[in-house]
């Protein structure tokens, strides 16, 4: 028999038996040395590099190191947006996402953000911590070293940041089919992938209406690619550590770890919201409704958590995400869902930052926002946090838009954003971490409020019984 032949006769249960044993094969060699154990020793060994460098050893070169490191990172969100569309045309084939599938995600999503925006406002509003820089901020400037030359980062040439949700979502229809790919717009893949899926589960039922035989082919074809990618992505993934190292022995070295001291007050009030919503709120809600223990969802979830705290990306985090909530024990659909379709509704730690931020330098600068400039904050916030797919340094770059849709002058506010340049490499590793960990909680929520009928026909389209 050809090679052509043996292909097109091979069943079904061959392709995902060896999907599945390429799946698995990565976590099980990992488990002497976790992943995460590698990455914090990265980190660790960075700072010291770093530290070193600023103190005056010059033969550490932390800018080549930090231009290495970055390769990696690149490399990982190259693979990461083909996995999305592989990993969404795989769910489609296999099992219906329907709309009341989706409203759920979004019903979800919205408590989340809800939740988040609440622990802001309320930390907020009763300590005014924005105060302590009432009056000091040209002071501290002089005192901070660069953050009076300091520049707030640019978006892309082809690239209007714009909290407007029409326009929002409008730039999100690719004019062409590799407009996506190459700019690494989350939401467009995502938005193909549904409707290439959907028009493919389409063809699949009338041909299986029709008796026609076939199709299967597709399905395997897209089902092997889809974990050829994630074998791919496992090999970058050994690279994670030390490209860890490098970034950030190169931000240690150029930032250096004094400045902490002095923006010490703004650090602190910004990671304490990050970290009640967190460590307190995720770990809460993943038990109470996902039914996953802290012990678990933190344990299982230590790989993706430390990935995106060290490379500051939540999409280049998936791969990993999706493997620690099959550790989990969430099916994939559920976690597709949530860390692929919903990537973008899961920005609860950049939405928590935008909001908090921006009352902070209010604060800082005599203003005191009242109840309703407050709101148009968190709905600035929210939509900076949904609109913000494939920005490097998104945060800061929409954060002037929040502060101009709150009624902050620019002339008073770019001084006070210049001080919070020097500690946001920090802040941003935060903000990626939270937003890993909102794809897990959602996707465990998702899971266990799966309905009867959800499992029912999952169990129909697999080919189970109950």
């Amino acid at each position: 028999m050809s090679g052509t032949n043996a292909f097109l006769t091979t069943p079904p249960a061959f392709f995902e038996k060896k999907a599945k044993t390429i799946a698995d094969e990565p976590t099980t060699t990992k488990r002497r040395f976790p992943l995460y154990a590698q990455v914090l020793g990265g980190v660790i060994l960075g700072v010291i590099m770093g530290a070193m460098k600023q103190a005056g050893a010059k033969w550490i070169p932390t800018e080549s190191f930090g231009q290495i490191g970055l390769l990696a990172i690149r490399l990982l969100k190259t693979l990461a947006t083909p996995l999305i569309l592989f990993a969404i045309l795989d769910s489609c084939l296999k099992t219906r996402i329907t709309l009341r599938r989706g409203a759920r995600l979004i019903a979800i999503c919205t408590l989340n953000v809800t939740v988040a925006m609440t622990i802001g406002l309320g930390i907020m509003n009763t300590f005014h911590p924005g105060a302590m820089w009432r009056g000091k901020v040209e002071r501290l400037l002089g005192q901070v070293k660069g953050a009076s030359s300091a520049k707030l980062p640019t978006a892309p040439a082809d690239v209007k940041p714009t909290l407007d949700p029409l326009k929002n979502f409008a730039a999100y229809i690719p004019e062409n089919v590799v407009d996506p790919f190459q700019k690494n717009s989350v939401i467009s893949i995502v938005l193909m992938a549904l409707l290439i899926g959907a028009a493919l589960r389409h063809v699949k039922e009338e041909r299986e209406k029709r008796g026609e035989g076939g199709f299967h082919i597709i399905e395997d074809v897209v089902s092997i690619v889809y974990q050829t990618l994630i074998q791919m992505l496992a090999y970058v993934i050994r690279l994670i550590p030390f490209a860890v190292c490098l970034v950030v022995s190169d931000v240690v070295g150029k930032s250096g770890l004094g400045v902490f001291g002095l923006l010490s007050g703004f650090l602190l009030v910004i990671l304490a919201g990050l970290a009640i919503h967190s460590l307190l709120y995720y770990p809460f809600i993943a038990w109470a409704m996902g039914r996953k223990p802290p012990k678990t969802f933190l344990g299982k979830g230590a790989n993706a958590i430390l990935t995106a705290l060290s490379m500051n990306s939540s999409l280049a985090t998936v791969p990993i995400t999706l493997r620690c909530l099959k550790e989990m024990g969430v099916s994939d659909q559920s976690a597709r869902l949530s860390a692929c379709v919903g990537t973008n509704l899961n920005h609860d730690g950049i939405m928590l930052y935008e909001a908090m931020t921006a009352l902070f330098l209010a604060q800082a600068r005599g203003f005191d926002l009242g109840f309703s400039q407050q709101m148009v904050v968190v709905f600035a916030s929210i939509m900076a946090g949904a609109g913000v797919a494939g920005i490097p340094e998104a945060g800061l770059i929409m954060l002037p838009l929040v502060l101009s849709a709150a009624g902050l002058p620019e002339a008073m506010v770019v001084p006070a954003l210049a001080l919070i340049i020097p500690v946001d490499w920090i802040i941003a590793r935060c903000r990626s971490a939270v937003n890993v960990m909102g794809d897990m909680a959602t996707a465990t929520q998702l899971d266990r409020f799966m309905s009867e009928q959800d499992k029912n026909e999952l169990l129909a389209e697999l080919g189970e019984t109950n």
